[in-house]
């Protein structure tokens, strides 16, 4: 899942950096409000995490710039403001949630998973198709009740087609939500992985649309 976190405190943001990424959550940073409204604007991300006292532009003054234009990705936001009137003016500007520093890593995954579910119409963390079955918390995935192996990356991949079954999803779509904007990733990998996950979980699992994506069933 691609997170947009914008916060100016370098110390934090690294840490949520570090502390995200294992939990399968590709993370793309702004550390002012103009570059993350812009970032927010331009690209497509799962969620976003974002501190209300940035420079340039205040985490409130983005968050309504995105929703007057539409912008309906589920944010989260972190702050040292903690009283419940800014809590309040917070969710009224079109948070989802909120949550105030200091915070705790485990927490701040739950919250995103959490609000991801909500926007795919999910209720748990278990997530079924068909014979599939996918624990997005354990980060197990198993076919028929059988135990499947699969890398940190092809289970990014089963989440993300998961939480949009029915949907055609782009090889462009899939690269931008996987790997960070400074990783590296030809379309021939995305192939890879797709032959991967038909092989593993059954070669009907995910349809090729041709010119288009690929699309599970």
């Amino acid at each position: 899942m691609r997170i947009l976190l914008i916060e100016d405190d370098d110390d934090i943001a690294g840490r949520l950096a570090t502390g995200l990424q294992p939990a399968g959550f590709v993370v793309e940073r702004a550390d002012n409000g103009e570059d993350g409204y812009e970032l927010g604007a331009a690209g497509s991300f799962d969620a976003v995490i974002l501190d209300l006292g940035l420079p340039n532009m205040e985490g409130l003054a983005v968050l309504r710039k995105w929703r007057a234009e539409g912008r309906d990705m589920p944010t989260l936001i972190l702050t040292a403001r903690g009283t419940w009137t800014e809590k309040v003016e917070g969710l009224n500007a079109g948070a989802d949630d909120y949550i105030t520093k200091p915070f705790h890593i485990p927490e701040v995954v739950a919250r995103l998973r959490a609000l991801i579910r909500r926007k795919s119409g999910v209720a748990t963390p278990l997530l079924t198709h068909k014979a599939i079955a996918l624990d997005t918390v354990a980060g197990k995935a198993s076919v028929n009740g059988a135990p499947v192996e699969l890398t940190g990356l092809e289970l990014r991949m089963l989440s993300y087609f998961m939480h949009r079954i029915g949907r055609v999803i782009s090889q462009s779509e899939l690269m931008e939500h996987l790997y960070a904007l400074e990783g590296s990733a030809e379309s021939n990998t995305i192939e890879v992985y797709i032959s991967r996950l038909r092989r593993k979980l059954g070669r009907d699992v995910i349809t090729t649309v041709r010119g288009l994506g690929y699309r599970m069933d």
